[in-house]
């Protein structure tokens, strides 16, 4: 298995994009969660290894206002659907023409937008993502927002309180991170009719942060719905996670 590597690319506006690599093999590309990173979703806790063990090349961006890549401050900077433009551009810089695509929280609706954009991926895995996390967008947006907005008064007690330890323990830009939320656009139910390539909906058995994963799967062409242990936040922490999408990818 070939090292780590890292590479800047522009996206279609300009902004540098980091985009870290591990093995050697069929392309997947993964997309981190809002607030987090290619390296705290996808290496930290093995999922890219693993995938790696099992022969793909794992194309991981670090997503617009996160990790390695650019946040800038310009509110031009985010028109309406910036990360699924930036997710166009990485696909067409990288020159993917036969890979999957697998993205968790943001990065899921954010995968799940470029297909409706016209994105055609082999196979599509869904990770950390209902149906009303899709298509109820402003509210999930409102939220994260208000705990920007309070950052410095956000007590242990508070509802807010995990968003701004997750944002002090990554080092979020709070600026950036303000604008990017207000550029997600929303995703309507029926836009999922446009959704018809092999999909997993993978879960927390605890997760219902972005509602129902359930609905999600009943509401896509052809998709499978996998449990997997944890909460929204620890999921991502668990190896089965990393199974999950190895084995949705390998299936034949």
């Amino acid at each position: 298995m070939s090292d780590l590597q890292t590479e800047t690319i522009s996206s279609f506006d300009g902004t540098p994009l980091a985009i870290h690599r591990l093995g050697e093999g069929r392309p997947v590309l993964l997309l981190h969660g809002l607030f987090s990173s290619a390296q705290m979703n996808w290496i930290r806790f093995g999922h890219a290894a693993l995938l790696a063990e099992a022969g793909f090349e794992c194309l991981m961006p670090d997503l617009r206002a996160h990790g390695e890549s650019a946040a800038p401050h310009d509110p031009a900077s985010y028109p309406q659907g910036v990360l699924t433009q930036d997710l166009a551009a990485v696909v067409a810089e990288l020159g993917l023409v036969d890979y999957d695509l697998v993205g968790f929280s943001l990065g899921a609706r954010t995968a799940a937008s470029g297909v409706i954009a016209g994105l055609r991926p082999r196979r599509l895995a869904l990770c950390g993502m209902g149906l009303e996390g899709l298509s109820g967008w402003e509210r999930r947006s409102a939220f994260f927002i208000d705990a920007i907005d309070r950052f410095d008064e956000v007590k242990r007690e508070d509802g807010a309180f995990m968003a701004v330890a997750f944002m002090k323990q990554m080092k979020v830009d709070r600026v950036a991170a303000r604008l990017l939320l207000q550029a997600v656009d929303d995703i309507a139910v029926s836009d999922l009719a446009e959704v018809t390539i092999p999909t997993a909906v993978i879960c927390g058995d605890k997760d219902g942060d972005n509602g129902s994963s359930e609905k999600l799967a009943e509401a896509l062409t052809d998709a499978r719905h996998v449990t997997i242990p944890g909460t929204h936040m620890s999921s991502v922490t668990e190896a089965e996670l990393g199974v999950a999408i190895r084995e949705f990818l390998t299936k034949s």
